[in-house]
């Protein structure tokens, strides 16, 4: 992802820096992370993986022509070789306007062999049906402006891109720097 967004320069998060720090509340109470698996084969079944929260989603694609993956080897989970094609990471917020909470969506991708097949609209509809489960407001998220694919395809689904906002962020030295300003 940070290659797609052209971020490579900002980017230090290593498996284990994410595995300690994604990986370790319940879901939906903290940072929650779907994982988008393809396999050529119905998935087992695990009862590991089902929670009172939350059961997997499944969907069979049936598509016109052979997909090449040629990083497939590179993201095989490694627990029964299905492979990663895409993810969506999300936690809860809070809108004092409409006085509920709801979830931020941090980060949604899907690899590039893998898109134009719905699968993000897949990812975002599952926070989206977990978010009503649960009587939440509001699912949000933010977009580059200069990926018009990604703002077409928002819009397609019926998100409202709201271009008065702005992004505000402290990071890095900045960050630090105002730490102290209390």
């Amino acid at each position: 992802m940070a290659i797609f967004e052209k971020l490579t320069h900002l980017f230090t998060a290593t498996e284990s820096s994410l595995a300690s720090t994604l990986f370790k509340s319940p879901p939906f109470l903290s940072f929650t992370i779907f994982l988008l698996e393809v396999s050529s084969h119905p998935f087992e079944k695990d009862s590991n993986f089902h929670s009172q929260s939350f059961t997997p989603i499944e969907r069979i694609f049936n598509l016109d022509h052979s997909l090449i993956d040629p990083e497939a080897e590179t993201f095989k989970n490694g627990i029964n070789g299905d492979v990663v094609a895409g993810f969506v990471l999300f936690f809860p917020n809070f809108s004092t306007f409409l006085g509920k909470p709801g979830f931020y969506v941090e980060d949604l991708f899907v690899r590039e062999c893998y898109r134009r097949k719905g699968l993000g609209k897949l990812l975002l509809s599952a926070v989206a049906s977990q978010a009503v489960k649960m009587g939440y407001g509001r699912v949000e998220w933010v977009v580059l402006d200069w990926n018009v694919n990604a703002i077409k395809f928002y819009e397609e689904m019926g998100a409202n891109v709201l271009p008065e906002w702005r992004i505000c962020r402290l990071t890095g030295s900045a960050l630090e720097a105002y730490r102290d300003a209390i």
